[in-house]
């Protein structure tokens, strides 16, 4: 425990101290709440995703050997953007997938193999979900570690300040307690001796 003075000034400070811990500490349970809440629900969606993704390269399996054909796969698509956007949990930025702008050609039916316009229906799909992955991943990831930063606080305020601003106070209100009866004490014996003087003289 930290060494504190035994005065009245140090117990007014203990005592705010406490109401603060006190007050702060239902609005940190309260975000921890929530971020445990969005962390579930995020580490649901994102089962979800990866398993549309499985299910993505299980069709992309039965196209793999066509994939093996020579063809200039950047001039029929590409990315042209990528938009992202900022949400905001529990007072935690994350990012959004606003969007995803592809360029995309239209194959000639004469020119082209058959495939092609499917193979980059299933391209356009895989990319997108990647996105979706990589972008769900990092909101996972910051907001697990809000989650983790706001429990060690919660455990701090429930575990150490609290209780130790209490303690503190019982201390010092004991230590005070005991000053002023033993003034009281030395002002009786202090009267006492007075009064045998007086007597005695």
């Amino acid at each position: 425990m930290a060494t504190i003075k035994h005065t009245k000034n140090e117990l007014k400070a203990q005592r705010e101290a406490l109401k603060r811990f006190q007050r702060y500490l239902p609005t940190l349970l309260l975000k921890k709440q929530q971020l445990q809440v969005e962390v579930r629900q995020l580490e649901a969606m994102l089962e979800v995703a990866r398993a549309a993704e499985q299910q993505d390269r299980a069709e992309l399996a039965k196209w793999v050997r066509l994939f093996a054909e020579p063809v200039e796969w950047k001039d029929w698509l590409s990315v042209r953007e990528v938009r992202l956007g900022q949400g905001n949990i529990a007072g935690v930025a994350i990012p959004v997938l606003a969007g995803v702008d592809f360029s995309r050609q239209v194959p000639d039916l004469f020119t082209t193999p058959a495939w092609l316009d499917d193979a980059l229906d299933m391209l356009q799909r895989r990319i997108q979900r990647r996105l979706e992955l990589q972008v769900l991943e990092e909101q996972l990831r910051r907001l697990a570690a809000e989650l983790r930063t706001t429990s060690q606080r919660v455990n701090l305020f429930e575990k150490v300040k609290i209780p130790e601003a209490s303690e503190h106070i019982r201390v010092i209100r004991i230590f005070l307690g005991d000053q002023m009866t033993a003034g009281v004490a030395r002002s009786k014996m202090a009267k006492a001796k007075a009064v045998e003087q007086l007597t005695a003289t």
